[in-house]
This record gives C-alpha cells, structure tokens and sequence, in this order.
C-alpha cells in the first residue's frame, strides 16, 4: 500500500478533514493533498514522525521500504538522488511484476539495491567537482 492510500485510510478512520491533519503537521492543506492525492512524499523525516503522531501508528507503518530509500537518498543527495532512487525503484518493480520471487526474496533483492546504491554514491564522491561538494 502507497503513502497517499495509507494517509488517507487512517485520516478517515479517525473521522478527520485533510485541513485538520495538515494543521496538526504544521504544513499546508495544499501540501497535504499532495500527499494524499498526487503521489507525493515528504522531503523530510519530521514530517513522517508527525504525521503518524496525529493518525495514531507507528512511523514505520508509514515508510515501507522503497519510501525510506527515496527519502534517503533525497536527504544525501537532493532532487537529482531522488529522481536515481525513483528510478531504481521503479525499475526493480518491474522485474518483480512476473512474482517469480517470494517476499523475503523481494526484501533482500530491496536490501542490496540500496546498499549498492549508496556505495556507489559514496565511491564516485571522488569525482565530483569541488564547487558542487557540499
């Protein structure tokens, strides 16, 4: 199940307006819906602790898997690791549509995309220009 299902499965569980959730957050009702509705994730993990403050789950109901990874990335490395990470993603999706695997396959083929991901982000480090290191 996406985020936005999630999001939207408890917010009408508990009776709440999307305007309410995103006050409680302490973002735009706008922001909200995007989350809900376009597909959209937080930027930032604050945003994730909060939102399961206010719909009553635990944090990691909230980011499965490939979400964490997406959001990792995007920490470490902006919009453009975002977008790799997306694609990663969607990619290994892909591979997996025939259910030729088992789920803790799926789980461990998950596991080693995103260490080697990482890895290799880290090793090519090395040659990124100085003006663009943060």
């Amino acid at each position: 199940m996406k985020l936005a299902e999630k999001l939207k499965q408890l917010r009408t569980q508990k009776n709440m307006s999307q305007e309410a959730v995103a006050n409680f957050v302490g973002i735009t009702r706008r922001t909200y819906i995007s989350y809900e509705c376009d597909g959209r994730y937080p930027r930032k993990r604050e945003v994730y602790r909060k939102l399961a403050e206010c719909l009553d789950v635990d944090v990691n109901y909230l980011l499965a898997d490939e979400e964490e990874f997406i959001q990792t990335a995007t920490e470490e490395y902006g919009s453009r690791g975002r977008a790799q990470a997306e694609a990663l993603v969607a990619e290994l999706s892909g591979l997996f549509a025939g259910g030729e695997l088992t789920d803790s396959d799926r789980d461990a083929v998950m596991i080693a995309l995103q260490k080697a991901y990482f890895d290799c982000k880290e090793d090519n480090k090395k040659y990124t220009p100085q003006k663009y290191k943060k």
